[in-house]
């Protein structure tokens, strides 16, 4: 209980500061995440342009960096952005999209996390056991791993990169190296629409905005993504699918509440 309580807190905070969310992110889901941002309370700002991301990052809260998309103009404007996010004390979340799928975005993985300072990473089971130096079944940026030894994976990398790690899934796991949370909310309809994963990211960083205790950001992002899809897939008629449920999800974010939480959140230290 003591998380969910957390939570609607963060949520509190994200409605009164309206942080600022810098996302370098890909060119599949940027709109996507920009709005589940403004949806959830926070103000999203897209920059990527090495001219600016450095001043962007200046009136940011949170700065979010997605590797879905690759170039080498991008790579040199998200270790800039990192870098001066770590110098002015804001989080940096990373999410490693597809990372085990080619040798280049796992190159440029380990570089950023070289570069930067990260506060919270977040990635599916395949993805996370890449950055682990474990083999990992990957298929696009798509994960084709059970959760079943997710807990020892979340605790292990988090250990050896002093950050906390965020592992989505069937069941969800979170850790700072010392703690784990298993989030058991979301719906399998979230698999059917793309970017899912990369809004979830989006929402880490707005809550992380609000906050230091960046367990429980990563706990409140993923579990608001999971309750909304829950609910989004309740509201959904036979006849309706993916298309109808993207616009549910992106409702529910908006209308997200705290008895949302208190009476749905699924989340429990393990």
């Amino acid at each position: 209980m003591e998380i969910n309580e957390k939570i609607v807190g963060f949520l509190s905070e994200v409605k009164k500061m309206k942080p600022l969310v810098h996302n370098i992110t890909n060119y599949v889901t940027t709109n996507d995440c920009a709005n589940i941002i403004l949806a959830i309370g926070g103000s999203p700002v897209m920059a990527d342009a090495i001219e600016e991301v450095e001043d962007m990052v200046n009136i940011a809260s949170a700065l979010v960096i997605n590797i879905g998309t690759l170039n080498s103009r991008t790579v040199e404007a998200m270790i800039l952005a990192g870098k001066r996010a770590n110098k002015n004390g804001i989080p940096v979340v990373l999410d490693p999209v597809g990372v085990g799928a080619t040798p280049y975005r796992k190159e440029v993985a380990l570089k950023l996390i070289k570069e930067i300072n990260f506060s919270i990473i977040r990635g599916n089971m395949a993805e996370i056991k890449v950055l682990s130096g474990l083999e990992a079944l990957s298929k696009g940026v798509d994960s084709e791993e059970s959760s079943e030894d997710g807990k020892e994976v979340a605790i292990n990398l988090s250990r050896a990169l002093k950050t906390v790690v965020a592992i989505t899934g069937v069941i969800d796991f979170i850790s700072n190296g010392e703690k784990v949370i298993a989030i058991e909310n979301g719906h399998e309809m979230l698999t059917k629409v793309t970017g899912t994963g990369c809004m979830s990211t989006c929402l880490i960083g707005v809550y992380a905005g609000v906050t230091k205790d960046y367990l429980a950001a990563a706990t409140a992002g993923i579990m608001t993504m999971g309750i909304a899809g829950e609910k989004a897939y309740e509201k959904l008629n036979k006849s309706e699918g993916n298309g109808s449920f993207k616009v549910l999800l992106m409702d529910n974010i908006y209308n997200f509440s705290s008895q949302d939480i208190i009476k749905r959140g699924k989340a429990n230290e393990l």
